[in-house]
């Protein structure tokens, strides 16, 4: 059974997160990040690739598979669309949200 004094804790504690996110909503919209350009060509590629299977049932591993894939899409996008390109690098900027896949990734 669980402790629900414990998942109280949890609660509050979601609350001073979405806090401190309701504040730090407006310090970071966007970041700028320079990718090389091998990098920057594949994320472009995993945004033009079309996926024709479908998703049915999957496992944990399988659902973070298919959800970094997709991080990895949205940086393509943002890159298709305002990525400055050079003949080594890409900058772009990019949201919160692909920035912390991809750092989660890196572990």
């Amino acid at each position: 059974m669980a402790d629900h004094e414990q998942y109280s804790r949890y609660r509050h504690d979601r609350t001073v997160l979405a806090a401190i996110g309701t504040r730090l909503e407006s310090q970071a919209d966007r970041f700028s990040v320079r990718l090389p350009r091998p990098l920057a060509e594949a994320a472009v590629a995993a945004w033009h690739r079309e996926e024709t299977g479908g998703t049915g049932e999957e496992s944990r591993e399988e659902g973070e598979l298919r959800d970094d894939a997709a991080n990895l899409a949205l940086i393509g996008l943002a890159l298709s669309e305002r990525g400055v390109w050079d003949v080594q690098e890409a900058v772009v900027d990019l949201d919160l949200v692909p920035i912390a896949a991809a750092l989660r990734a890196a572990r």
